[in-house]
């Protein structure tokens, strides 16, 4: 992953840090003042002194550094365990190529009330939002400067449960939008493929970019990563223990 890292700018507390610029509806939101985010940054904790690594190549803009301590990570986790609750029956399957698959990992989505979220065939209406992932929220709103309506969470029993090449282009998604990708639990290798160097017949030789993801860690998939590069959690069959992903997005109404 080196060699697409940039220098970083080390920050020992949010306000330090580097802060996205916020989207025209965002910054039009008059609801962002004195709201819970706002609250939040006189209660919450500075976050771990460790820079922002910003991982860049054709098309690719993505942020990455660390959200919580392993103190922290660890609590929340359980937290997670004891109170999301996953998807049952028909929301379990997805419609590839014309054909229904059983999902290879458990997933759910919370938001805010009215919002619903299509891909693979399947629509998905959010639970209500929990004191948990609320908390989580407020957090990722206040290191990024952008604010969040609906998150999809996917929990991955081990190595073997995985998500295979996709780009999160729904149309629901504010355009221009980052994905906020906040990972708990094992270490998983995340891997973007630029979509021109995919396949037998790939256009371009463009190498693929790696990283690893770790327990409390977050990473800003910025524009126009998803319109380029695709993005997958292989298998790994070393890898024993659960992880618990959540990715932050901004849904509008159609």
């Amino acid at each position: 992953m080196e060699k697409f890292l940039l220098p970083a700018v080390p920050r020992s507390t949010p306000e330090k840090g580097p802060r996205p610029r916020a989207t025209e509806e965002e910054e039009a939101d008059p609801a962002q003042q004195g709201s819970p985010m706002e609250a939040a940054k006189q209660e919450m904790p500075p976050l771990p002194g460790v820079p922002w690594k910003k991982i860049r190549a054709e098309g690719l803009s993505c942020d990455y550094g660390t959200l919580y301590g392993r103190a922290q990570a660890d609590d929340i986790f359980q937290q997670l365990e004891e109170e999301v609750e996953y998807f049952e029956g028909e929301f379990t399957k997805l419609h590839i190529f014309g054909k229904w698959h059983d999902i290879p990992r458990k997933q759910v989505t919370y938001g805010d009330a009215g919002l619903t979220y299509t891909y693979s065939g399947v629509t998905f209406s959010p639970k209500p939002w929990t004191p948990v992932l609320n908390r989580i929220r407020d957090r990722v709103q206040l290191v990024t400067g952008h604010t969040f309506n609906f998150v999809l969470i996917n929990r991955y029993k081990d190595g073997h449960d995985h998500i295979g090449e996709h780009r999160d282009d729904e149309r629901e998604l504010v355009p221009r939008s980052p994905i906020a990708s906040v990972s708990f639990g094992a270490r998983r290798e995340f891997v973007f493929r630029h979509g021109a160097s995919r396949g037998r017949k790939a256009s371009q030789r463009i190498a693929p970019v790696k990283l690893q993801l770790d327990h409390g860690s977050l990473l800003m998939m910025n524009f126009p990563t998803n319109h380029y590069w695709y993005h997958s959690l292989p298998s790994r069959k070393k890898v024993l223990a659960p992880r618990i992903n959540l990715t932050f997005r901004k849904v509008r109404t159609l």
